[in-house]
Parts: C-alpha cells; sequence; structure tokens
C-alpha cells in the first residue's frame, strides 16, 4: 500500500515522503496515529502543493539572506570598553556585545551564535568578524574596539 507521511516516522521516512508499506503496518499503525495518509491523487496533489510552497519561503528566505549579507559586508561596529595601561581591556568583548552594538549602529538583530570572531577580543583595536546570515551564507566585518574613557 502506498502512503503519504504525515510526520517524520523513524525506520520508515521523511514528512510528505510516499513510501510503500504493508497494508497491516498502513491500518494498523500509521493510520491510528495520524502518521500517515493514504496516497490518493488529492493527497498527493496537497504533498505537491505543499513541498512548492516550502520551497517558494525558502528561496524567499535565502533571498533575504543575501540582501542582509550584502548589506552588512564591509561594515564596522565600533564598541566601547573600559581598559587599563596599553589599550588592554577588563575583561573581554563577548560575540552577545558585538550583536548589541552591531543592532544598535546598523539596526540589523543578528544572534550572538551566528557571530564568528577571529579571535577573542582583550584589547583595543580591529579585529575582523565573520556574521553568518544563512546556511553558506556569510558577511565580513570590522569591529573597532575603542577606550571607554576618549568618548
Amino acid at each position: 500500500m502506498k502512503v503519504v507521511l504525515v510526520q517524520d516516522v523513524k525506520g520508515s521516512g521523511n514528512k510528505n515522503q510516499v513510501i510503500e508499506v504493508s497494508d497491516g503496518y498502513a491500518r494498523n499503525f500509521l493510520f491510528p496515529r495520524k502518521l500517515a495518509v493514504e496516497a490518493t491523487a488529492a493527497n498527493l496533489n496537497a504533498v505537491e502543493k505543499s513541498n512548492a510552497a516550502d520551497k517558494h519561503r525558502e528561496e524567499v528566505r535565502r533571498q533575504e539572506a543575501v540582501e542582509l549579507s550584502q548589506k552588512l559586508n564591509g561594515k564596522s561596529i565600533t564598541v566601547l570598553a573600559r581598559c587599563g595601561e596599553n589599550g588592554r581591556l577588563y575583561g573581554s568583548i563577548t560575540a552577545q556585545e558585538v550583536a548589541d552594538c552591531l543592532e544598535k549602529q546598523h539596526g540589523v538583530k543578528i544572534d550572538k551564535r551566528k557571530l564568528e570572531l577571529s579571535e577573542a577580543i582583550r584589547a583595543t583595536g580591529d579585529v575582523d568578524a565573520i556574521v553568518w546570515v544563512y546556511p553558506g551564507i556569510t558577511s565580513k566585518m570590522k569591529v573597532h574596539v575603542v577606550p571607554a574613557e576618549n568618548k
């Protein structure tokens, strides 16, 4: 019997996949638990429309990520930090602080886990940062660390 999976089923397949299973498995396990529906023409058509809509949504998200990456590429962020002699910071600048400054200065909200600093920021100066906007799409930025006393 051919069925269309409504959810991921371990050992059988993934959501919206059409698979061939035994009649007993479909009637006694998949159908009662609402894990699958019979592969009729209407159900197959609904799956195709759902897949097309998912693909379109994914393409829109990817296009927005490309635009955001182009907007952020080459930008710089200025972070004020308390420091001692020779520009050595008290503590360090975290990815969360860089993300907060990015939101304040450029209006772009990025999760701290999507920021990759080339090195730990423990002194004033410039540091390269990579922003993972979308899987496979990155943007390079500069982080300027400036002593807070001078501002």
